[in-house]
């Protein structure tokens, strides 16, 4: 069919070469589908083997990191930054996802459903404490059929966890209780917005009237959308399919508060967050990043000077990442007032 419309094309006058650039395609494409299918393709790869390729030392060194008892259950996404803060470089992320490829040892590890696109949002945060999401996500109880409820705050600059707590049923007075407190210890912040679902308990009368005491605007998610609080809906994934998440049902409330204690202390101090350089969200939330993330950029340039030839252009970009917006508007107008409203 595509050679059909080139060759209507053609008839009409139009060069072969507009044609091609049109359809995104070379000449030497095209005459190549008009030869026969008995044809042979003359087309051939490279004869020779790159300069700059991996040595067979360093090959089993990259299998025998990623295989380490340490770094067996991460992924090269985690393994690269965690050797970079030790001042070590094996590998490019790229060559480690192709050692394990080439070794068949590059399958999925968990039993995780394909990752989903995140929603679209209104506020642009370019510090910590200036957007908030919160929202409420079930835990199996001791008695079946009943759960536990698990409320978590989270800084959407940073993606700290700020608070949690966990109750035995949902009520707008439990989320404006950890709303006030958490607020009081990160040092009555001005001007924080906290964003939420639709649901009861987010828009319950106790809480509305809590945030207004406060000083805090409330946001709420478009209505009829299942993505709908896509940064504590990320963070309800990261909790219940950590390794430790037990898959027996929690024996109790103060059971539940303990093994979300210790999943918050790693998860602010410890985990590295794929979508902030790979820092830990306490290492964003008090400005410690750009030491930690200059550390790792200077790993990187003694690497390239060794081995200038393993490097077309530029190393990894390990500058801090910028602003995170939550729903970003369509109309650049209103962005551009948001971020003059936030500081």
């Amino acid at each position: 069919m595509t050679l059909a419309l080139v060759d209507e094309a053609l008839e009409k006058g139009v060069r072969l070469e507009a044609v091609c650039e049109r359809l995104g395609v070379t000449p030497r494409t095209v005459q190549r589908w008009r030869k026969p299918e008995t044809a042979q393709d003359g087309r051939c790869g490279p004869h020779t083997r790159p300069a700059n390729r991996l040595s067979e030392v360093e090959r089993r060194r990259i299998l025998a990191v990623a295989n380490s008892e340490e770094f067996r259950d991460v992924s090269p996404k985690q393994i690269v930054p965690r050797l970079a803060d030790r001042g070590e470089y094996v590998a490019s992320e790229a060559s480690i996802y192709r050692v394990l490829r080439e070794a068949g040892q590059l399958t999925h590890r968990g039993c995780a459903r394909a990752p989903t696109p995140r929603l679209r949002a209104e506020h642009l945060a370019t510090g910590p404490n200036q957007v908030w999401s919160w929202d409420i996500t079930y835990l199996k109880g001791p008695v079946k059929g009943a759960f536990l409820y698990l409320y978590l705050v989270v800084d959407v600059f940073s993606r700290r966890i700020m608070g949690f707590t966990v109750h035995e049923e949902e009520s707008s007075e439990h989320a404006a209780a950890l709303i006030r407190r958490c607020w009081q210890e990160a040092g009555c912040p001005e001007g924080l917005v906290l964003h939420s679902d639709n649901g009861g308990p987010m828009k319950g009368a106790t809480l509305l009237a809590t945030l207004q005491w406060l000083g805090v605007t409330p946001s709420f998610s478009r209505p009829r959308v299942s993505d709908d609080n896509a940064f504590s809906e990320a963070l309800f994934r990261t909790l219940k399919y950590r390794p430790s998440f037990p898959r027996r049902p929690f024996a109790s409330a103060e059971d539940a508060r303990a093994w979300v204690t210790r999943f918050v202390h790693w998860y602010n101090t410890e985990h590295l967050h794929s979508a902030i350089r790979f820092v830990t969200p306490d290492d964003r939330h008090f400005s410690r990043e750009t030491a930690l993330l200059a550390r790792r950029h200077q790993v990187y340039q003694r690497a390239q000077a060794r081995h200038p030839e393993r490097w077309s252009r530029h190393t990894r970009d390990w500058t801090p990442a910028g602003p995170v917006r939550l729903n970003p508007s369509p109309n650049p107008t209103l962005a551009v007032q948001e971020l003059k409203r936030i500081g």
